[in-house]
């Protein structure tokens, strides 16, 4: 077959191969749109990049390929694209959102024109943010400023032949009207020309694009009160420069504004809601905003938010012609070595917005320090970002572009997302299991707890692979683990999402007594977390009926003790104290001290609320007495529970009105508690902010209150802080602060239905009413 034109050609081998277009994308991973405008004679000028993955994507032969590029080569010489022989810069484009930014280089500008010796900055960061745009309307803006302007250079960093340091200064040496016939042709004689001319001049020189240090050096020959301003995707750590900026996505406002400017501001106001679903998809990188407001020209904003939101295609999505986001990122990719290229795709793996190295060598299957290394070149690349030490984020188109590649060159990337998932489970599994208050957890909680809350999204995500892989096993003993962590740490979704797996696990596998004790985790959720009272009593009853079948006396007991709490939250004591008694008897039968002590401790509490205080201060001093008899507790989380405990008596001293006792109590649970562990630590604070204040001591109230205020996960709890504080600010004549914090309690309410929030709701709104 002779082809006349590429697009002829390629379309002949596509239909030879019996491909459709969308066949041959997902082998190339260019978009059918691109694939369309190739074959339509629509793009005149395929990029290299483009013409090797049709290669590959085409399984042409030798001398098929060789024919093919020579088609694609010859369309370009056709149509060539003009190389600028002068050093003016490129026309400047309105620049939206990155008014901080312009400024940051205005004052190094600034800053320049009094500087003895040669200021460089160098703008660095990932495909698709700007960073020539932003170095080009500096150009434009500032030329003026240096008495010999501006002179700019693409280093083509990206190229498979980035320009090198010769040839640049060849060009700058035409630029400054050196004729060819007096080019020195000792490079070494050109380059010392190139200094001696450049020191003469005080200019802004820019160089775009540079692939790595080498191939900037020899250009840093300007004078003191010139300025080098250096753009690249990598982060050009090795270069000496007086300012760096890390030059990231645009923030959602600006991101908005942006799409504006391209799509209309009319349109945009019209759907402000989907709007803002675009632009948070297209993470705020100008690129693929820029794409999203030229596809507007044939979408509507809904129509574009639903199909970026399909992750699989957002990088189709985000292309027109031959712009594309995926292309940007290629050209990065392709640059890198394969072991760096082995370990970003892997991280497609990871759920989370960051990683750890941990998590990282385990995903790509490498030592820890390998991956260390691996991953300090994506941050060179700009591929991945660093985060505290030890973590790296990654874009999440970035992310999108990595997961194409995983499918696309791994076959075998099941078996690696398996054992990423198992890790990461067994792991949570094992950290959650330290809180557990006898010898089968560990000692060092605060390292178990730092690994909980940084792998959070990542551990969470593995869960919902494993529920979706039907792994029941793994999905049950996770969540059996984080049974005592959850008690003051993670927020009720998480918790809903855990045990409700759990539930479905344990009903897969036939194990009524692990689907009641799930049940009966799903029902302290809805008690104490959401606050969703009739779905706690659901709960609750489902889980007393399955216990009872199958004749669990421990989860009987546990079905009890929260029946006592449902029934403290619908305000009705004295059943609560029945439940709290019944519980204690039947954990008493299953030989779980623990729960003795918890359960008489809780209908202490409701004891208090009944106003039976002399009963309640007893039913207490008895729990903690006995609490200390108990052995085979660890001292971490045995003194938490202690605390605990202890916190409930100062409570109930507090009501009594025995202020001082209620203090030194409060300060023999401060002294158990793990500084750590920021719940309980908060939960302290309250108790001695209600002795404090009863005592007449408001100042040091104010202050245990307001630190207790941000820290209560519990919303019942954490309003009921916030009213105390602005009663104390009220009684200390600071009316403001004190409408202020009634108002955030009001706030901080709105959404949960209880009998109890609902009391506090109509005591804040009589106290904003007064206070009016």
């Amino acid at each position: 077959m002779r082809a006349t034109t590429f697009s002829e050609f390629l379309r002949f081998y596509r239909r030879r191969a019996v491909l459709t277009q969308e066949d041959l994308a997902a082998r190339t991973g260019l978009s059918v749109r691109t694939l369309s405008d190739l074959e339509r004679g629509r793009v005149q000028t395929p990029q290299a990049q483009t013409v090797d993955l049709l290669v590959t994507g085409l399984a042409l032969d030798t001398a098929e390929a060789a024919e093919f590029v020579a088609l694609a080569r010859s369309a370009e010489a056709a149509q060539p694209r003009p190389e600028r022989t002068d050093s003016a810069p490129p026309p400047a484009k309105p620049l939206t959102g990155r008014a901080a930014e312009q400024e940051e280089l205005a004052e190094c500008i600034r800053n320049a024109a009094a500087s003895s010796v040669l200021d460089v900055v160098v703008v660095h960061g990932p495909p698709g943010v700007g960073k020539t745009s932003l170095a080009v309307d500096a150009a434009h803006r500032f030329a003026g400023s240096f008495t010999d302007g501006c002179l700019y250079l693409d280093l083509r960093g990206m190229d498979p032949a980035p320009l090198s340091a010769e040839r640049a200064i060849t060009r700058m040496l035409r630029a400054f009207g050196v004729p060819d016939a007096r080019m020195p042709s000792d490079l070494d004689d050109r380059a010392r020309l190139y200094r001696s001319m450049l020191r003469e001049r005080t200019v802004l020189l820019v160089l775009d694009n540079a692939a790595n240090e080498a191939q900037v050096r020899p250009l840093l020959a300007a004078s003191p009160g010139s300025l080098v301003l250096v753009t690249s995707r990598n982060v050009l750590a090795g270069l000496d420069c007086r300012h760096r900026l890390d030059l990231g996505p645009l923030r959602h406002d600006n991101a908005v504004a942006l799409l504006a400017a391209t799509a209309g501001a009319d349109r945009i106001e019209a759907d402000r809601e989907s709007a803002d679903l675009v632009a948070s998809l297209c993470g705020g990188i100008p690129l693929a905003l820029a794409i999203a407001g030229h596809r507007l020209t044939s979408l509507s904003l809904r129509h574009l938010a639903e199909q970026l939101s399909d992750e699989r295609e957002r990088l189709d999505v985000l292309a027109t012609g031959d712009v594309q986001v995926r292309t940007a990122f290629e050209l990065s990719y392709r640059l890198l070595a394969p072991e760096a290229a082995l370990i970003f795709r892997r991280l497609a793996l990871v759920h989370g917005p960051d990683t750890s190295v941990a998590l990282a060598a385990i995903a790509a299957d490498i030592p820890y320090d390998d991956a260390e290394t691996l991953l300090e070149e994506l941050v060179d690349a700009s591929l991945l970002r660093p985060e505290v030490p030890g973590r790296y984020s990654c874009h999440d188109l970035i992310r999108d572009y990595a997961r194409e590649r995983l499918h696309g060159e791994e076959p075998d990337h099941e078996t690696h997302r398996l054992r990423t998932r198992d890790w990461l489970l067994t792991t949570a599994t094992k950290a959650a299991s330290s809180f557990f208050p006898d010898d089968q957890g560990s000692s060092d909680l605060v390292s178990a707890d730092r690994w909980l809350s940084d792998e959070l999204a990542n551990w969470r995500g593995a869960l919902g692979e494993a529920v979706g892989d039907g792994a029941h096993e793994l999905v049950l003993a996770l969540a059996r683990s984080m049974h005592w962590y959850s008690d003051h740490r993670g927020v009720g979704d998480l918790w809903l999402e855990v045990y409700s797996a759990g539930v479905e696990a344990a009903r897969a596998l036939d194990r009524p007594e692990d689907e009641a004790k799930q049940l009966n985790f799903l029902c302290w959720v809805h008690v104490a977390r959401v606050t969703n009272i009739p779905r706690a009593m659901e709960t609750h009853e489902e889980a007393l009926r399955v216990a009872e079948k199958c004749g669990s006396v421990l989860e009987t007991a546990w079905a009890h003790y929260y029946r006592a709490a449902i029934e403290t939250r619908t305000s009705t004591h004295a059943a609560g104290v029945t439940h709290a008694r019944r519980a204690a008897e039947l954990f008493r039968q299953a030989g779980l001290p623990l729960g003795t002590v918890i359960s008489l401790s809780y209908a202490g509490v409701l004891l208090q609320r009944m106003g039976s205080f002399d009963e309640a201060v007893a039913t207490h001093q008895a729990c903690i007495a006995e609490v200390r008899t108990v052995r085979g507790t660890r001292r971490g989380v045995a003194n938490e529970n202690a605390a605990q405990l202890l916190l409930r008596l100062a409570d109930c001293l507090t009501a009594a009105g025995d202020h001082e006792e209620a203090l030194v109590v409060a300060d023999e649970a401060d002294a158990l508690v793990n500084p750590a562990v920021s719940g309980v630590r908060a939960l302290v604070q309250h108790t001695r902010g209600l002795a404090l204040s009863n005592a007449g001591r408001l100042a040091e109230a104010r202050d245990q209150l307001a630190g207790a205020a941000d820290v209560l996960a519990d919303p019942e709890s954490r309003v009921s802080v916030l009213i105390a504080l602005a009663d104390v600010c009220a009684r200390m004549g600071d009316d403001d602060a004190a409408t202020r914090h009634r108002v955030r309690a009001l706030a901080e309410s709105e959404g949960y239905a209880s009998p109890g929030m609902t009391k506090l709701q109509d005591q804040l709104m009589n106290a904003l009413r007064l206070s009016a």
